[in-house]
């Protein structure tokens, strides 16, 4: 056992709910969440401010180094990702930054910072990770890996909903083709691509809500962890 509990990796295609679960998980164990691609989003956003070429490994490598990164929980357990004094919220959660974030998450010397980076944070336990590498790259030892799944339709249909909640327009027809083509680059992706082994726990959300997710993983950390409340 780590000093501070398990760790828990919980992987799975884009817009699967990996985060809106490891957090309410997260909370449930009293343990710390970390959204690692809100990490590369950071990135992608601070090289968008100052109009780096996004190809350029190297110019993005120098930046990843001179940021001063800084990684607080608060009291939800939620780690909060700030950018040389800048919490990262709105500013990373728009379509450009998206799109920034998905040419940057390529180069195999980001990857290598941000797993090293996410190995330092999580190393003592006691913490959900979510990505689309986390059991398969960056803690390969996790006690418990979840590879979280729906189907591109159900996916595309809660993005529309979400939207909708935030009263933002949305069609359904492009974000079912932006999630198709977006679990086309993560499976094909050279460098650490996402997939799904037999270590992991597969775990089909499709007819599932969050909350039932979240007591089906619960379920698993008890095997593991009896005493873990």
């Amino acid at each position: 056992m780590r000093a501070k509990g398990i760790i828990i990796a919980i992987d799975g295609p884009a817009g699967v709910g990996k985060s809106s679960i490891g957090e309410m998980l997260a909370f449930k164990l009293n343990y710390k969440f970390l959204s690692t691609g809100k990490m590369y989003r950071a990135l992608a956003w601070k090289a968008g401010e100052i109009g780096l070429d996004l190809s350029n490994e190297a110019e993005i490598m120098n930046l990843a180094n001179d940021i001063k990164w800084d990684f607080k929980s608060d009291e939800n357990t939620l780690i909060k990702i700030i950018v040389d004094g800048i919490a990262m919220n709105s500013q990373i959660t728009d379509e450009k930054v998206g799109k920034a974030t998905s040419a940057i998450a390529k180069l195999p010397q980001v990857r290598k910072f941000m797993c090293a980076a996410q190995r330092e944070i999580g190393a003592d336990g006691g913490i959900v990770l979510e990505g689309r590498d986390i059991g398969s790259n960056v803690f390969p030892d996790a006690e418990l890996k979840i590879y979280l799944d729906a189907s591109p339709c159900e996916r595309a249909r809660r993005r529309v909903k979400q939207l909708a909640e935030q009263n933002l327009e949305a069609d359904y027809e492009q974000i079912f083709s932006l999630i198709l083509k977006r679990d086309k680059q993560d499976a094909e992706r050279k460098y650490n691509p996402l997939k799904k082994s037999d270590n992991y726990h597969y775990m089909d959300s499709t007819k599932l809500n969050r909350e039932e997710v979240v007591n089906e993983i619960f379920k698993l950390v008890v095997h593991i962890v009896p005493n873990v409340l």
